[in-house]
């Protein structure tokens, strides 16, 4: 397919494919990487998303298109809400792919509703498993057969090997898949321990700590094209029958009305492109602001502090007391800040790590302990049961938690959530309230909270008619 053969804009279906895996670890990350830089060089418009609750993999994605990354997940989004967002995502693309979670038919319930392959079937997308064959042979056979015949819906259509030992081992992978199968083998990647994404205790490490991440996606990119079939996985992806993108407009964006500060750097990068649409779109000028570097705060309505990883940068953010001490004035005016995991950790008094305490904003008392193994992983749902500036009482949120640490909050803090699933701070609550300031473990996607923003934007600007102002038009305390 050459550029513009098949785009969304001309109402054709998009040529899609959902690379999934037995397991997670298979290598499907590294893959698509290689495969969506591959063809951005070919000319094409490569549209990423990626399945399931991550920030760290499509934001590699992203760099490798050129082009922001979208979200899919069945957990946290209506099917109809997810598939608009593919067609808007698509309008202008050439080739979509998306990248799955876990193994190909893991997912929250045993129906399998939110699974990797329930996601291809709702978008009629061919899926390509990626499988780590190190110490298998002919098995593979066996393992790729249960997997197109479990839930026969699905529709895998190709296969591409990783960590094959050397062109014997290949030779008897794809004779086995090929005879036993009756589908291709996409691609063949040798075993190496030097091709990836570089990692940490942590996993991934994203791609804004990252500096040469550029030189890192092209040697992927460049030692996977003469592994991967390109013209055969560009066949696959005509195999999807999907509704043609073109039929989903984005919502007209309103005039700004309010200056929202999000922190935005190399401690705070969890942040999902519809989340901060959705501010814009509601009426919200962004304004980054950098945590480590900026030592006041920005004239803003608002403050957004997505998660993050703040134990790898306790120091620097500890040094920048200007830009901590504002932030605590502003909070204490009234100013909103909405603050999900690391942000949550940032408001508080400290941070403890490895025997160490540093101090932070110092809003929420307590101090936030880090541990060796998760705290809270996985997907969340909780009942708005505390009157907070965001959610009304009564409803009900999905969304997702990962972290490390734990919140030891003194007695008499303010609490939004009762947590019906998932771990928030003990189990029990979540969404810790303090004036117009709201910090969660949760995270929230916005296009299955669409009031979030919404009201975010409407408490700004309240606020900002109240909160009494510096001759340069300012907030007290907001720098």
């Amino acid at each position: 397919m050459e550029k513009g053969e098949s785009n969304a804009g001309g109402g054709q279906r998009l040529p899609t494919v959902v690379i999934a895996a037995p397991q997670g670890r298979s290598g499907k990350t590294t893959v698509s990487i290689g495969l969506c830089a591959a063809l951005a060089r070919r000319g094409l418009k490569v549209q990423p998303f990626k399945k399931g609750p991550d920030y760290i993999d499509p934001s590699w994605l992203a760099a490798a298109t050129g082009r922001s990354w979208r979200s899919l997940d069945t957990f946290l989004l209506p099917e109809d809400t997810l598939l608009a967002s593919y067609g808007r995502a698509c309008r202008d693309a050439d080739f979509a792919l998306v990248e799955g979670a876990m193994g190909l038919y893991d997912a929250p319930d045993e129906e399998g509703k939110g699974s990797t392959a329930r996601l291809a079937r709702l978008l009629h997308a061919p899926v390509i498993l990626v499988i780590n064959t190190a110490r298998m042979t002919r098995s593979v056979a066996a393992m790729v057969s249960g997997y197109r015949h479990f839930e026969p819906d699905t529709n895998v259509a190709g296969v591409i090997l990783n960590s094959v030992s050397g062109s014997r081992h290949e030779s008897k992978l794809r004779a086995a898949v090929e005879r036993h199968c009756g589908i291709p083998v996409l691609g063949s990647i040798p075993r190496d321990e030097s091709l990836g994404i570089p990692q940490r205790h942590l996993g991934i490490v994203p791609r804004g700590e990252v500096r040469e991440s550029a030189a890192v996606i092209d040697q992927i990119s460049v030692r996977l094209e003469g592994r991967l079939d390109l013209d055969a996985i560009l066949a696959v992806a005509r195999q999807a029958t999907g509704p043609a993108a073109a039929l989903a407009d984005r919502p007209e964006r309103a005039a700004p009305t309010v200056r929202i500060g999000v922190l935005s750097d190399r401690v705070f990068t969890f942040y999902y492109p519809e989340n901060l649409e959705a501010l814009a779109e509601a009426g919200a000028e962004l304004v980054p602001v950098d945590s480590l570097l900026d030592q006041r705060l920005p004239d803003v309505d608002g403050l957004f502090i997505g998660g993050g990883f703040p134990e790898l940068f306790l120091e620097e953010l500890e040094a920048n007391t200007g830009l901590r001490q504002d932030i605590a004035r502003a909070i204490e005016e009234g100013l909103p800040v909405y603050a999900e995991c690391a942000g949550l950790m940032y408001l508080c008094s400290r941070i403890r790590w490895r025997s160490r305490e540093h101090e932070m904003v110092g809003v929420i008392p307590g101090e936030v302990e880090i541990h060796e193994r998760p705290q809270g992983h996985g997907y969340v749902a909780v009942d708005v049961v505390g009157d907070n500036p965001f959610f009304p009482r009564g409803q009900t949120l999905r969304g997702h938690e990962f972290h490390y640490s734990r919140l030891a909050p003194p007695k008499g803090l303010t609490y939004a959530y009762a947590v019906r699933r998932g771990r928030g701070m003990d189990g029990e609550v979540d969404g810790i309230v303090y004036k117009n300031t709201f910090a969660a473990y949760t995270h929230l996607h916005a296009l299955g909270t669409p009031q979030w923003a919404r009201a975010f934007v409407s408490v700004a600007a309240r606020e900002r008619r109240r909160l009494p102002q510096l001759a340069d038009g300012k907030p007290k305390g907001g720098g």
